[in-house]
């Protein structure tokens, strides 16, 4: 293909009747001597955060060795193949959600603001701005979607949740005012409306959805044009990236197949929702990395469980519910069962890590160019602290070394630290951040050799 100083805008659409869909970064976005293409060596940044409820068991989570990993512990073993990407952190706390009873509330909800929840069971309720939410008030207008704000427990209760806590302190991670939750969404199927669709109302839609085989069919005449106008590897590019679209669509039309053929489908759970629950987070990744993909949005926090959680992992044989047994009293079988709970929720971070990695993203991957952390408000469960919380961040290269490392900070440190440098590293530039005490040095810069 011949580059000219003339490029396809980052923000081109294949457009058709009530469907907009983005495309991914393709070479004649950006052309030879331009200063788009100077642009291109400063790739765009986003930032991720993936909730686990009631902490971990410290002893498989925690690596031996600080510094420099050759080998992850028990709990992080499955993110081997990430090892260069990956910051173990240790030692960070968040003393704003340490109270007497409502600990499970306060443990999801100062997670991201790291601020001291209202006790009230009202909707009186405040907390403060999350992390996420002031990164995206800051590079929002960059893309169709400030923010995408997900779960995979879709809990409707309201009124007391929690030792006179609002239920809406354990159903929204985030926040943007002290007064503002924001709902997370767990329907797939509404999340890929929100992504692809365009034009009338969703219920009218999912109706023309059902009539036609995919969305996709929507766009055929942009998606011929567009192919007539590219080179040959951007049209593979793009006939990959659809392809993935079109298999998370079929996903969630089988999904909705399954529940349509059910005699009883639970209120609470939308048709689009799979029967499993491993299914239902993976479709919430693939969804997460098909809008980092097309730049709809650069910020995205989901719970992938909340806190007081009682689902339960026969299948890892842990037949008992996740909260009782996050309350083991020391007892051996309970805290190995615990450590298997968080290794099977580590090893599902991992799905998302791989696509991430797999995904191209300019001259990288999705991955070299993100920063996703994968945490908890809560450390010990069993006595509902908030101190050495378990956190791993991956984080792309963006052009440095990488290398695993053990970050344990010599003290407790407040989790606001963190947050105060990932707000840097998006070029959202604070002073001070809550309770912080200043920047979490480590954890994303290179080690030296």
């Amino acid at each position: 293909m011949i580059l000219t100083q003339k490029a396809m805008p980052r923000r081109t659409f294949l457009r058709g009747m009530g469907a907009a869909v983005g495309l991914p970064l393709l070479d004649s976005m950006v052309p030879a001597w331009s200063a788009q293409a100077a642009a291109a060596a400063d790739p765009i940044r986003r930032l991720g955060y993936v909730y686990i409820p009631m902490g971990m068991n410290p002893e498989p989570w925690t690596p031996k060795i600080e510094g420099r990993l050759t080998e992850l512990s028990p709990s992080l073993s499955s993110l081997t193949p990430y090892l260069d990407h990956l910051s173990v952190v240790t030692n960070l706390e968040v003393d704003n959600a340490a109270v007497t009873g409502g600990n499970h509330a306060t443990a999801g909800s100062a997670f991201l603001s790291c601020a001291h929840a209202k006790r009230t069971e009202g909707s009186d309720y405040e907390l403060g701005t999350t992390v996420d939410q002031i990164v995206a008030q800051q590079i929002g207008n960059d893309t169709p979607l400030p923010s995408l704000e997900l779960g995979t427990d879709l809990i409707a209760q309201v009124g007391n949740c929690d030792n006179g806590f609002a239920c809406v302190y354990m159903n929204s991670l985030s926040w943007s005012s002290p007064t503002t939750p924001l709902p997370m969404e767990a329907d797939p199927r509404r999340v890929f409306e929100r992504l692809f669709g365009e034009g009338g109302t969703p219920e009218r839609r999912l109706v023309e959805m059902r009539k036609n085989s995919s969305i996709l069919d929507w766009v055929l005449g942009d998606m011929a044009r567009l192919r007539r106008n590219v080179g040959p590897g951007d049209r593979t590019r793009v006939d990959e990236y659809l392809t993935t679209v079109r298999e998370v669509e079929r996903r969630i039309q089988q999904a909705e197949k399954q529940a349509d053929g059910s005699p009883l489908v639970a209120l609470e759970r939308p048709t689009s929702v799979p029967e499993e629950w491993e299914d239902h987070v993976k479709l919430m990744f693939d969804l997460q990395v098909l809008a980092l993909q097309a730049d709809l949005t650069r910020v995205i926090t989901f719970q992938m469980a909340r806190e007081g959680s009682t689902r339960t992992y026969p299948h890892l044989g842990v037949p008992e519910p996740h909260h009782p047994i996050s309350h083991h009293v020391n007892d051996p079988v309970k805290l190995e069962k615990l450590a298997k709970i968080n290794e099977y929720h580590v090893s599902l971070f991992g799905y998302l890590l791989e696509k991430l990695r797999t995904t191209e993203d300019g001259d990288g991957s999705l991955l070299d160019h993100t920063t996703y952390v994968l945490g908890s408000g809560m450390g010990n469960p069993d006595i509902h602290n908030h101190t050495n919380l378990p956190i791993v961040v991956a984080r792309g290269g963006l052009g440095s070394l990488n290398d695993g490392r053990h970050v344990k900070f010599d003290e407790h440190t407040p989790l606001a630290n963190m947050h105060l440098s990932f707000m840097d590293h998006m070029g959202v530039e604070l002073d001070s951040f809550v309770d912080s005490t200043g920047r979490a040095g480590g954890v994303l810069e290179p080690l030296s050799l």
